[in-house]
């Protein structure tokens, strides 16, 4: 069964720095389908200056991952 969704993400200062917000929802997990089509709309102006990026490794390359 193919999935295909739209993400609104924002960004908003929490008090401890900057965080996505993903449909209203502080940094929640996502499970993707393999066969899903999905967009991260990032047209909120909060995105401004901060790209989304994807990794294959838990939390990035903020722990040395890629």
């Amino acid at each position: 069964m193919s999935v295909t969704r739209t993400f609104t993400v924002t960004v908003q200062s929490t008090g401890s720095g900057n965080k996505y917000f993903i449909d209203g929802v502080q940094t929640p997990t996502l499970t993707l389908a393999e066969t899903g089509t999905y967009k991260f709309d990032q047209s909120d102006s909060t995105n401004g200056t901060h790209p989304l990026r994807f990794s294959t490794t838990s939390d990035g390359t903020h722990s040395g991952g890629s």
